[in-house]
């Protein structure tokens, strides 16, 4: 009992690790528009960003119980030291891969890499009879068609900001998106929160209830504000190298076009977030982003860097689950 209570506490402290890159990795995206286009300063940015995902945090929780039984369900795991080594194996690597790729500069996606990780581990753990695959194809169908509902959004509400807007003066219009701007940033950190903080609810959700500790999946408040205030903490230190990548490096980001790519974003979100699906948020706002430049100036947009943030999108997955599944065998072996 005291072995498993310690595996426990350490999966726990694990996942709020996770959270907390995962504020600094993935929230450096729902304010780079804003602070590119120099709507808010970055120390503003931040703590409005904080603040919002904090909140959005703990507001909903439909997408920790997708998460939480989603990808394994943790009822059908028999063995409790099993369970818990599956959940850790697959945070571990999903630690693993956002710091690598924020080191790089590189928007990848949380969400591909606990999921990815998740079914890699279980799948190393009880072979491929352990994926609850009605839920995992759910999720990947939404993993897959958010980004594209995103660059159709993006697209649309560009077109439609250029039409109403086209007779004022850019100096003008500008000044006033500005302004605009940090409402729409606002909405998305919260949306953001609404999301992305839910992931790790889940997996602790689902490291409780495979070690007993809950009979069901229901999301403790401790864990709701612990895990929104992880992720708060995360996103005070920023992810400048990201911000970098997102607010300059895909297109020249004027504040119409910002707040046109913030709005798309956090509506693709928001949508998923109310059916409990996860998305991922980095390529949902990337993906919004290349929507709004496309609908300007296909010219205009960094292709390059869009080509790799897309390979990254198509690898995480894969790669997550083959080192999530040596991962668990070696953690298998050690405790």
């Amino acid at each position: 009992m005291e072995s498993l209570f310690a595996l426990t506490l350490m999966i726990v402290f694990l996942a709020f690790m996770f959270d907390f890159i995962n504020g600094f990795h993935d929230t450096a995206n729902t304010i780079a528009t804003s602070v590119s286009t120099r709507a808010l300063r970055p120390r503003a940015a931040i703590i409005l960003a904080g603040t919002m995902n904090f909140l959005g945090a703990i507001t909903f929780t439909g997408v920790a119980q997708t998460i939480s039984k989603g990808v394994i369900d943790p009822f059908s795991i028999k063995d409790e030291t099993t369970g818990l080594i599956i959940v850790m194996a697959a945070l571990i690597t999903a630690i693993l891969w956002n710091l690598a790729t924020w080191f790089l500069g590189v928007p990848s996606s949380s969400s591909h890499a606990i999921i990815g990780s998740l079914a890699g581990s279980g799948i190393s753990a009880l072979g491929f009879g352990a994926l609850n695959y009605e839920g995992f194809i759910e999720i990947f169908e939404a993993l897959i068609f958010s980004p594209i509902a995103a660059i159709t959004i993006g697209f649309i509400v560009m077109k439609l900001f250029t039409l109403l807007f086209h007779n004022f003066s850019l100096t003008k219009t500008n000044r006033h998106f500005r302004i605009f701007q940090i409402f729409t940033a606002a909405l998305q950190s919260f949306a953001h929160g609404t999301n992305d903080a839910q992931k790790t609810m889940g997996i602790i959700t689902m490291a409780l209830v495979a070690s007993n500790y809950l009979t069901a999946v229901e999301i403790p408040m401790w864990v709701r504000i612990a895990a929104g205030l992880a992720m708060a903490m995360g996103t005070s230190v920023g992810g400048w190298r990201i911000i970098h990548t997102v607010g300059s490096k895909i297109m020249k980001i004027q504040p119409i076009n910002g707040a046109a790519a913030d709005l798309s974003s956090a509506t693709i979100i928001f949508g998923f977030t109310f059916i409990h699906f996860p998305v991922s948020t980095t390529h949902v706002i990337t993906s919004s982003i290349l929507g709004v430049g496309s609908a300007e100036r296909v010219k205009g947009v960094n292709w390059g860097m869009a080509i790799n943030i897309l390979i990254t999108w198509v690898i995480t997955l894969p790669f997550t689950a083959l080192v999530s599944a040596v991962i668990y065998r070696l953690l298998n072996w050690i405790l």
